[in-house]
């Protein structure tokens, strides 16, 4: 985005006669997001729109019910759910970035780590997937606790986040090789291994 009121940043560096100041590859340059045109009311903006793909998409026919893509997701083995754990863990990291406090963001992790916890669970966790709309309860919380946002607490919800995406990512890859593990018991009962 091209706007007036932006202006070049110059790395600190540059200061020092560093003649390296243009290059954008130098591993300590700071990429300043508000400068660059990405406010908070767009991030929200997307985070609802995110949200709203995932959860409430769809009229159910017939009735004034909606879904998203996530239970839909849910449907294809695999991958499905991991996608929509992928873009619900997208919704808390950028409120992160937005300094939303730690006691909000462990409230969005819960939501995220019953969600994928569920809704890994075949057809019964897609229907739990389309009743919970964890993603739009994140987007909730968020918009109700933005106000509260802390700049010096930001740091520390980064790195908070940073182990709750690990300790997800941990999840998801023991929930699948949990699920593999059984498929493979139950086809050697059946006789098929």
């Amino acid at each position: 985005m091209n706007d007036s009121r932006n202006t070049p940043a110059t790395p600190a560096a540059a200061s020092d006669g560093d003649s390296g100041a243009d290059d954008p590859l130098r591993p300590d340059a700071v990429v300043d997001f508000e400068s660059a045109g990405v406010g908070d009311e767009e991030t929200l903006a997307r985070l609802r729109a995110v949200s709203f793909y995932l959860d409430e998409a769809f009229e159910v026919p017939g009735t004034n019910y909606r879904v998203g893509l996530d239970p839909i997701l849910g449907l294809v083995p695999g991958i499905g759910d991991a996608t929509a754990s992928a873009l619900s863990a997208y919704i808390l990291v950028e409120a992160a970035m937005l300094g939303v406090p730690r006691a909000t963001l462990a409230r969005m992790l819960g939501n995220v780590v019953l969600d994928a916890t569920v809704g890994s669970l075949p057809l019964v966790g897609d229907v739990f997937d389309a009743a919970w709309k964890a993603n739009a309860r994140n987007v909730r919380l968020l918009e109700a606790r933005y106000d509260d946002a802390s700049p010096a607490a930001a740091a520390a919800d980064r790195r908070f986040l940073l182990a709750a995406v690990a300790v997800i990512t941990l999840l998801l890859v023991a929930l699948g090789a949990a699920t593999v593990l059984v498929a493979l018991w139950v086809f050697g009962q059946v006789g098929l291994l």
